[in-house]
């Protein structure tokens, strides 16, 4: 491509039509540099005063940004602190609660032992009871059959002899006093 390029502009030149011109004079290349270096020896100023307040707004937004990055450092100092401190709290209550809920637990066994003492006492107390009316009852029982085995033997009479005997034996014991 850049061979058909050359080739055309070499012919242009004899043709006198459309190429590259090499001389310098006479493309304004001096022209062109002449108007670039005024155009950077008037426009410096403007463009100083454009860099330079470019570079200070720069530099108040860096001023700003790391103020508000102190500002940030020193509230997450104390949001730091304040969470330690709700950790520390949150501890004493756990420990706290632990304490109590101990407390509440032994309190509770405590009661629940000495309500089962007081039903072991009414219970004894209840066998002891009933031990009692049975062996009363079965002493009445007892008390019962042999006055009836007294009263029977009665009803059928005292023989003689044993009439005699038992006057012997009351003898015998009156005269020993």
């Amino acid at each position: 491509m850049i061979k058909n390029f050359v080739l055309i502009a070499s012919e242009s030149v004899e043709h006198s039509g459309i190429g590259i011109n090499s001389d310098i004079l006479e493309t304004n290349l001096i022209n062109l540099v002449i108007v670039i270096g005024l155009l950077i020896y008037a426009g410096r100023g403007f463009l100083g005063k454009i860099l330079s307040a470019r570079l200070e707004s720069i530099q108040s937004a860096i001023a700003d940004a790391e103020k508000r990055q102190k500002d940030a450092a020193d509230k997450l100092a104390v949001q730091q602190g304040k969470l330690a401190q709700a950790k520390t709290e949150s501890d004493r209550l756990r420990s706290q609660a632990e304490a109590d809920a101990k407390k509440a637990a032994d309190a509770i066994l405590a009661t629940v032992d000495a309500d089962i003492n007081r039903l072991r006492d009414a219970a004894d107390q209840e066998i002891a009871t009933d031990q009692e009316r049975v062996i009363v009852q079965l002493r009445q029982q007892v008390a019962e059959k042999a006055l009836a085995s007294v009263q029977s033997y009665f009803d059928r009479g005292l023989s003689e002899s044993t009439q005699i005997e038992l006057i012997d034996r009351s003898i015998a014991l009156l005269s020993s006093d």
